[in-house]
């Protein structure tokens, strides 16, 4: 079993300590916000530290799960910060999504100071890191990337290396890049079969098990229905994503042309009132008055 600190307690990063704890290893927690630390604590044992580098002091692997990338830097080479902390040859594992570029800049700084970075941006959503079955898309040195792994599989349904340092934080943008354009597609179907009188979870139940079937069909398409968007994945943080996708697409020559108007309907889901809706939430935009497209 490892030494462990965990930095971000928020809806993935919480449960996602709880499991490094519940198989064993000794977990520090540190949070932005003490009360959720403490919470934390309570519920799974453990300890907490008060600044990054109190947590990362003598842990083998620091794993983080915070906002973006000003958020990875402050905890990383802020005040307190933990990469001057942790002991030489230790592993620092980034589960935040952020820019490759960043990545690149925090892993060229824990080099330098002798330890190991593995970005590993996550994707499953609230109910994944609750329930232990993440996939997890990693960048960094091999040797690196070995000795994370098993860490890791305490909340990993798949755990895979796709290359070096900035290959993580690249695939996840993949991975947003096709959630956004699922989601729309299913949100035009949904709203499709209301306008045409048709029985919605009654078709899902069909078209489920052919070519159209995906994990959003699956898992959005009833809550979408009803009208209930408090599951998983906030539009705000979305929208953060999608930043990142299409800044780096204008860098390496990539058209999102899908993606690019998907971001605009996210931002009109916000102007709604919606920026804390889960992501299936496209839906209402069209039901809106006025919306037609």
């Amino acid at each position: 079993m490892a030494k462990v600190a965990f930095l971000g307690l928020g809806v993935m990063g919480g449960p996602m300590a709880g499991h490094l704890k519940a198989k064993g290893h000794e977990v520090t927690v540190y949070n932005r916000t003490l009360a959720k630390a403490e919470a934390w604590v309570k519920k799974h044992g453990g300890a907490m530290a008060p600044t990054p580098a109190k947590a990362a002091e003598g842990a083998d692997f620091v794993m983080a799960c915070v906002g973006n990338d000003d958020d990875l830097r402050q905890i990383c080479t802020g005040e307190g910060g933990a990469l001057a902390a942790m002991n030489r040859g230790a592993v620092f594992v980034d589960h935040t999504t952020v820019s490759a570029a960043v990545t690149r800049e925090m892993s060229a700084e824990a080099a330098r100071l002798g330890l190991g970075y593995v970005d590993a941006p996550v994707s499953g959503g609230q109910a994944g890191a609750e329930n232990g079955v993440l996939s997890i898309m990693c960048g960094g040195a091999q040797a690196d990337y070995d000795r994370a792994e098993p860490v890791m599989a305490a909340y990993a349904r798949v755990c895979k290396r796709l290359g070096d340092s900035g290959a993580g934080q690249l695939a996840k943008m993949v991975n947003q890049i096709c959630i956004a354009g699922l989601v729309q597609g299913l949100s035009e179907g949904m709203l499709f079969a209301e306008k045409a009188g048709l029985d919605g979870k009654a078709l899902v139940e069909v078209i489920s098990q052919g070519a159209a079937g995906s994990w959003q069909m699956a898992n959005r398409h009833a809550t979408m229905l009803d009208g209930k968007f408090d599951y998983g994945f906030a539009v705000d943080w979305m929208r953060k994503d999608l930043g990142i996708c299409l800044k780096t697409a204008d860098e390496i020559g990539a058209p999102l042309p899908v993606t690019a108007l998907v971001d605009q309907f996210y931002k009109d889901v916000q102007a709604m009132g919606g920026g804390r809706w889960d992501t299936s939430s496209l839906i209402e935009r069209m039901r809106a008055p006025g919306k037609k497209g």
